[in-house]
């Protein structure tokens, strides 16, 4: 699969970087994108502030121009938390994309989106602030209606950026029954 993996409110932090390696040892072409442009923050409040600051529009912005090279080949949109949204934001709008893989977050879906059975997974602690229940049942419903085929896997305790051995959230446990999921749903696009 050729991913395209995009960071969270934190930054390009060695947990993406080493998140792609565990992808790319699993044989598939990763990209991962600095919207940040080298910038990154030690907390979230931090990088909320300058996500602000740059806006969503050039955020966005940023995210098409650095996956456009590599959408003909049929990506996978990948992200963690803010990137995540990120990744649901390109995925929906890509007629070619091959599946999305959300880590710590998902996004509103515009009015009459259509998936067209893509592959979609989410994984989200239990219990998320930046994801609560009441919105993540929206979502799923919105997600079905749209026509995408969504799996999601809650961790019970897990903190919201579970998976980054780096910040407080990490919890190991549930990062690697993740990446044992996550890597299956991949494998599972191949066949």
């Amino acid at each position: 699969m050729n991913i395209v993996l995009f960071h969270s409110t934190y930054g390009l932090r060695p947990a993406v970087r080493a998140a792609a390696d565990r992808l790319r040892g699993a044989g598939h072409e990763v990209w991962t994108p600095d919207l940040f442009e080298g910038r990154t923050f030690e907390t979230v409040e931090e990088g909320m502030t300058f996500n602000d600051e740059v806006g969503k529009d050039e955020l966005l912005k940023r995210a098409v121009l650095a996956a456009a090279p590599y959408s003909g080949r049929g990506l996978v949109y990948a992200g963690f938390s803010l990137g995540a949204s990120i990744a649901q934001t390109l995925a929906l709008g890509d007629e070619k994309a091959r599946g999305l893989l959300l880590l710590h977050g998902t996004s509103d879906l515009a009015p009459n989106v259509s998936a067209d059975d893509l592959p979609v997974q989410l994984h989200v602690a239990e219990p998320d602030p930046f994801e609560t229940d009441d919105w993540l049942s929206a979502w799923y419903l919105q997600m079905g209606r749209a026509g995408a085929d969504v799996e999601v896997y809650r961790y019970a305790g897990a903190g919201h950026l579970f998976t980054d051995p780096g910040l407080p959230d990490y919890d190991e446990e549930a990062a690697e029954a993740t990446w044992r999921v996550a890597l299956g749903f991949l494998d599972g696009m191949d066949a």
